[in-house]
């Protein structure tokens, strides 16, 4: 059977590893469908109209029944990276349904990818929570290749952008213990590999498979070859007993823009060597052309598709647990309710295309456009909280997509041309959305209207509203003067210097 007669079922297809495997799927030959809870979310990603996009949810059983349907291998890449509470009940169900409805349809592979883990004593909750689905996945009855990784080499990825900016801000690393466990780490792009060869291993095969690649390092000798690579010194490491897993999060919170819901997982697992036991995989499926990736041309990889914008995905689009997830409702919904806006318009002798070139390059290294220690703070105080912050910036310097992170913002909704709407997922007593739009003026140039929009949750929520409240005249006004000022500018300079804009 060619790859184009068969099917592959992809979960997990927005987040890091999913939204990269999904376009290499199709590459391959393979017919592709993916399972997202939100299709919208998928709107402008280049591969999504080749694929066959079903909306559905890994706790609803029912919502399987048609996913499954003619499935050849089901691709199992969901997990609660920064989940809370009773996150491993939750995974466990997740599994227990895919299994179910994998058997039912008669799936003949189910592919999953877990985490690598020692082979004996206590592992942290979520690698626990993660081995546990793998059993869940290989007791259905439909042979399943559970690849457990480590820590993933790739532009984007979490375990990357932690050991880039821990090594770019510290030019001294005071760090806990775990600095000198061993690591095997694996490229992203010999991920993506062994995923896809294993939809063809022999249907007898049931097992757990580790995955890394050619290099064990300690994880301090990973900071340093990123510093060589990065062209940086080599930076003193200096190992502190006294750092616990808690306050080494902390720190890593604190420090780079990786929030504590996701630092506290990652910082949990590396209480452990973290080495493959066996390496019975390559027995199995041939190395890549050219072999594994050794971590530094890894490193330099990754540094390569920074630098050229070419970011497929990134950890930033990690669903942020506890942050608002309801879209804004509609202008008559709003009624009875509890609302407080902040609207700014401005008139620009700029088109209408020139001021959303601005609108679209906000947040990240372009910054808001007014009182920039004002949005730090503001960044610093989530981030102390436990927020994502200021710090996570943008995946494009150049474009914004649905579903896109920005800053403590996420793209809720884009009219390319037009409209940008953000919801905030910065800590706050409520809700919050921030839009941004350009249209045609009477008489010639644009319009821009900016709407700040709180919906806020109980005295908390309205006693932060007014307490800000003075601030807002100060900031939104600012950025809506810059904004427009902005776009003035680069329609009257010439083009050697239209791409440089003054910010403030």
């Amino acid at each position: 059977m060619t790859n184009a007669q068969r099917l592959a079922l992809v979960t997990g297809a927005t987040g890091y590893i999913g939204g990269r495997l999904v376009p290499r799927l199709l590459e391959a030959g393979f017919a592709v469908r993916v399972l997202v809870r939100d299709p919208s979310k998928l709107r402008d990603v280049p591969w999504a109209g080749s694929v066959e996009i079903v909306k559905g949810d890994l706790g609803d059983a029912a919502s399987l029944v048609s996913a499954c349907a003619d499935v050849e291998v089901l691709y199992y890449l969901v997990h609660s990276m920064g989940g809370k509470g009773h996150f491993a009940e939750t995974e466990s169900t997740a599994a227990r349904n895919v299994a179910e409805a994998a058997a039912a349809a008669g799936i003949s592979r189910i592919v999953y990818l877990g985490g690598l883990h020692p082979a004996k004593g206590t592992l942290s909750e979520h690698l626990e929570s993660r081995k546990r689905v793998g059993e869940i996945l290989m007791a259905s009855g439909v042979s399943t290749v559970a690849l457990q990784a480590g820590v993933v080499i790739g532009s984007g990825s979490t375990s990357f952008e932690m050991v880039r900016h821990l090594t770019d801000v510290l030019p001294y690393m005071p760090a806990p213990k775990w600095v000198r466990n061993f690591i095997q780490p694996i490229a992203v792009r010999d991920v993506m590999h062994y995923l896809i060869r294993s939809a063809d291993l022999p249907p007898e095969i049931n097992r757990a498979f580790d995955i890394g690649g050619p290099d064990v390092l300690r994880y301090g000798q990973m900071m340093n070859g990123y510093a060589l690579e990065a062209g940086l010194k080599q930076r003193p490491i200096a190992s502190l007993p006294v750092m616990t897993p808690w306050l080494a999060s902390q720190w890593v919170n604190l420090v780079t823009p990786i929030p504590r819901a996701l630092a506290v997982p990652i910082i949990a697992s590396l209480q452990f060597d973290c080495v493959a036991n066996e390496q019975d995989i390559r027995d199995l499926i041939p190395d890549p052309e050219g072999g594994l990736t050794r971590y530094r041309r890894a490193v330099r990889l990754a540094l390569g598709k920074m630098r050229d914008g070419e970011i497929e995905t990134s950890w930033q689009n990690t669903a942020v647990q506890g942050a608002a997830s309801d879209p804004l409702p509609s202008d008559p919904d709003w009624t009875g309710h509890t609302v407080y806006l902040d609207i700014k318009e401005r008139r620009t002798p700029a088109e209408p295309e020139q001021l959303w070139r601005v609108i679209e390059g906000i947040g990240g290294d372009n910054g808001w456009y007014s009182f920039p220690v004002a949005w730090a703070v503001r960044g610093w105080m989530d981030k102390l909280v436990g927020g994502v912050g200021l710090r996570r910036g943008r995946r494009s310097a150049d474009e914004l997509h649905m579903g896109d992170a920005l800053d403590f913002w996420r793209v809720e909704a884009i009219e390319r041309g037009q409209m940008l709407r953000l919801r905030a997922e910065m800590l706050v007593p409520g809700r919050a959305w921030l839009e941004m739009s350009a249209k045609p003026a009477e008489g010639g140039g644009s319009t821009y209207t900016q709407r700040a929009i709180f919906f806020p949750t109980g005295l908390g929520g309205r006693l932060y509203w007014f307490a800000i409240l003075p601030f807002h005249g100060v900031i939104f006004n600012g950025m809506a003067n810059r904004i427009v000022a902005t776009a003035l500018v680069e329609a009257t300079e010439a083009p050697s210097t239209a791409d440089e804009p003054a910010r403030a």
